[in-house]
């Protein structure tokens, strides 16, 4: 399970300029681990890629006390249930993961692999490819963030 908190500043400029700053603790049978991620503006419009820069977090609650006291505010939290698939295609790694957010209706597939700038369209590429090779058809994919998807299950409009 992927537990996430979204954080902004109080006039919402993260999420009005389409980034991002998330804490995700991630549960598993072989315990927890949390991570800090930051993504910035989208730079593909149709699958939604995003540059991102992750690492790990010793005390989650330290980490929530700077991000307060920098000024950030909590977003509301939500749940991704998922299992990665490891999948490779063309020399990448691309793994294929089930997603299941419990306010939203359906599975969602993420596929995703790590790139520089130069290399994106190589690497979206070779997600398309593994999305076809699966049998997900282009009609079906959507570049909609989840913080989207649930700000609009919960009746709000514009990230979570």
């Amino acid at each position: 399970m992927y537990r996430h908190t979204y954080w902004d500043l109080p006039d919402g400029s993260l999420a009005g300029g389409d980034r991002e700053l998330r804490l995700r603790t991630v549960t598993g049978p072989a315990g927890s681990r949390t991570l800090l991620t930051r993504k910035d503006a989208r730079v593909d419009a149709a699958s939604g890629a995003e540059p991102e820069a992750e690492t790990a977090v010793g005390d989650p609650a330290g980490t929530a006390a700077v991000l307060h006291g920098l000024g950030y505010r909590p977003a509301p939290a939500f749940e991704k249930h998922c299992r990665n698939h490891p999948l490779h295609r063309d020399g990448r790694e691309l793994p294929a993961t089930p997603v299941e957010v419990p306010e939203l209706a359906g599975v969602f597939l993420e596929v995703e692999t790590v790139c520089g700038e130069q290399e994106l369209p190589a690497a979206l590429a070779a997600v398309r490819g593994v999305l076809a090779e699966l049998g997900v058809p282009p009609a079906d994919l959507t570049s909609e963030a989840y913080t989207d998807a649930v700000a609009a299950a919960r009746g709000r409009s514009g990230g979570v």
